[in-house]
């Protein structure tokens, strides 16, 4: 399908790639992986033909075609989001007119015995015969179907694009990509802008996409369920894996381990051979033989471990100041852009230690009220801060507000105040922003590295409120766990809008739901909300299908309020905690019998005078087992009791 061969780049005097050679099949879904700065994007531009500084050589098929979504865009305006989406459809476009203008000939002219009137007739009909056979009659319903699966409504069909923000202008982009069908889509981090129901829909999309696809992606699911291949970048050459992300990262840890043995054996013997010349080298009769020894030496290639096992961020938030219960509060808040009510009378309380997800679709309120929040959005309503509450703020354009004309180091020094002031570089080393990089102006930092950059700035001074806007966008998968295990380490409040599902996964254990202008909460995990959610449109196809066969059902509301839906969650986990140490006990219960048994078994034992007290020990290990074994069968059935009634 597509030929690599040799491909060589170079920037700023450092080898991106050198001398990289792979192949493109038509049923490859592949994922380019590697940390920030690797070069993914710049593969993905030279494939593309927008750059064109590299050695080597690159082949396509004949009549091949290249559907290309870049992180960064400029868009036109003057179109709806209709006119824009079918302007993917070029030939059908030109043929419609032509029919048009055909049709008018035929209607207008009366020489119809003519040989010029029977050549607009078989025009006419050529071209209707082909408009219909690349989709010319289905074209409107398929760019429909596309793009309110990507998140559109019907009412923004003919809204003017410039009316939308980039990231939804970024969707119409991948909306003609899909709708052109190219024979290779590459895809540069997709799902930056996307819903999670978006990502969801995209996801089946490209399951049952007929052409290939290579992208770069840092959503551990989406590549998963998407990719069954996977090509690694590190240290300017690729290592090429028939797996998707998750396996990929298995077949790389043996890789590393492989490598780590292939060293240490060299070491070894480069320390013997090195010995064995020392030895010889100052005897006449063995000088020929220590020097081939050294020619050996100097020709061998010396093993190196990739720089994949140290590239990752490592920081800790600093301990969040003391603060009330209560972190944050709203009442009633209202916000409308125009004419269109986005919240709708929002009450909202969040305690310390709350570790909360916002999620729901794009253009529900989630990015608004995170605003109003932190104060940088005016709204109606009231906010309330709890005591001695110090919030701090990660805005999902924070790598954009960055002073593109400022060194990495003048970034953070010039807010840096009292004692951090001195540990400029050892935080921004903890970044990977090291040596003489740390000179570098921000404009020439890759998207990846703006975000670490913009992340390191929040880490200047304590707060005990963590309210992040979709903080994962750009980062590489090794800087987004460390990310997740510092937050969850955190010991502070968290509010994190998100569409990352493995970034939310174990961090977040409540959820907030934006839609249509209301919040709804819910107690749990993400993939168990989602499990819900799915459940939830499932049951109202049901009932829609219930309404038009005429059957009436009965539905049993569930009329808890949240705060007792809340009580009921904390008696769940104060007896499964419970259950859990129930467990622990078992366990040491059974060790301790299991070395009394080996003691037993010893020829020694029938010597022991002690064996009396031995045995009643023994017995009453046996007795205390049985019993816990009972309580935690009772415990069990508590918990489950409490499920089925929660």
């Amino acid at each position: 399908m597509i030929s690599i061969q040799n491909l060589g780049v170079s920037f700023g005097g450092k080898d991106l790639f050198d001398d990289v050679s792979f192949l493109v099949q038509s049923s490859d879904r592949i994922g380019l992986v590697g940390k920030n700065g690797a070069g993914k994007s710049t593969l993905l531009k030279i494939i593309a033909g927008e750059n064109k500084s590299y050695t080597g050589t690159i082949s396509f098929p004949k009549e091949f075609t290249i559907g290309y979504l870049a992180q960064e865009m400029k868009h036109v305006d003057g179109k709806t989001v209709f006119e824009e989406a079918v302007s993917a459809f070029k030939e059908i476009n030109e043929l419609e007119q032509k029919i048009k203008n055909l049709e008018h000939l035929v209607t207008t002219r009366e020489d119809y015995e003519s040989d010029e009137y029977l050549s607009i007739l078989n025009q006419l009909n050529d071209a209707n015969e082909r408009f219909g056979m690349i989709g010319g009659y289905s074209f409107a319903s398929e760019t429909e179907k596309i793009l309110m699966g990507l998140g559109f409504t019907r009412e923004d069909f003919e809204r003017q694009t410039l009316e939308f923000s980039g990231g939804w202008r970024m969707r119409i982009e991948l909306a003609k990509i899909l709708l052109k069908k190219p024979s290779l889509i590459l895809l540069d981090e997709p799902t930056n802008h996307l819903d999670i129901e978006s990502i969801q829909w995209l996801e089946n999309f490209l399951q049952g996409y007929t052409g290939g696809l290579l992208m770069v992606s840092h959503d551990r699911d989406f590549l998963d369920r998407v990719t069954n291949r996977s090509i690694e970048i590190v240290s300017g050459k690729i290592y090429d894996y028939k797996a998707n992300y998750s396996k990929f990262v298995q077949l790389r840890q043996e890789r590393i381990e492989q490598q780590k043995n292939e060293q240490k054996n060299q070491e070894k013997y480069i320390e013997q051979t090195e010995a064995l010349i020392n030895k010889y080298r100052a005897k006449a009769s063995k000088a020929a033989f220590a020097q081939s020894l050294i020619k050996k030496l100097d020709r061998l290639d010396i093993v190196e471990l990739d720089d994949t096992e140290n590239a990752a961020i490592r920081f800790k938030f600093p301990p969040a100041p003391h603060s009330g219960k209560v972190s944050l509060r709203c009442e009633n808040i209202k916000k409308s852009y125009g004419d269109k009510l986005v919240l709708n009378g929002i009450d909202l309380e969040i305690e310390r230690g709350d570790k909360v997800a916002f999620v729901g679709k794009n253009g529900q309120g989630k990015s608004t009220l995170v605003k109003i929040l932190t104060n940088n959005l005016e709204a109606q309503g009231s906010i309330f801060l709890g005591h001695q509450v110090k919030v701090g703020y990660y805005a999902q354009n924070q790598a954009e507000m960055l002073d593109e004309e400022k060194t990495i180091f003048a970034t953070i020094d010039d807010v840096a105040e009292g004692e951090i002031r001195k540990q400029v570089r050892s935080l921004l080393g903890s970044f990977l922003f090291g040596g003489d990089e740390v000179e570098k102006k921000v404009k020439v930092l890759s998207g990846g590295e703006k975000s670490r950059l913009a992340m390191c700035k929040l880490l200047l001074e304590p707060h005990n409120v963590l309210i992040l806007d979709e903080p994962t966008n750009h980062l590489d998968m090794k800087s987004k766990d460390m990310l997740k295990e510092a937050l969850k380490n955190f010991n502070g409040t968290i509010i994190i809008v998100s569409h990352d599902r493995n970034f939310l996964h174990e961090l977040t254990d409540k959820i907030f739901e934006f839609n249509q202008g209301k919040i709804k909460p819910y107690l749990g995990d993400i993939y168990d909300f989602l499990k819900d959610k799915n459940l939830s449109t499932l049951d109202d196809l049901a009932k829609q299908k219930d309404k038009k066969s005429g059957e009436v059902k009965v539905e049993v509301q569930n009329t808890k309020s949240y705060n007792e839906r809340k009580e009921e969650a904390k008696e769940i986990k104060r007896l499964e905690n419970k259950l859990k140490r129930t467990e622990e006990e078992i366990a040491a219960i059974e060790n301790k019998i299991k070395l009394l048994d080996q003691e037993m078994s010893l020829p020694s034992f029938l010597e022991n005078s002690s064996n009396e007290l031995f045995f009643a020990n023994y017995q009453q290990l046996k007795s205390k087992l049985e019993q816990e074994y009972k309580n935690w069968e009772n415990i069990a059935l508590e918990v489950e009791e409490n499920k089925k009634l929660a």
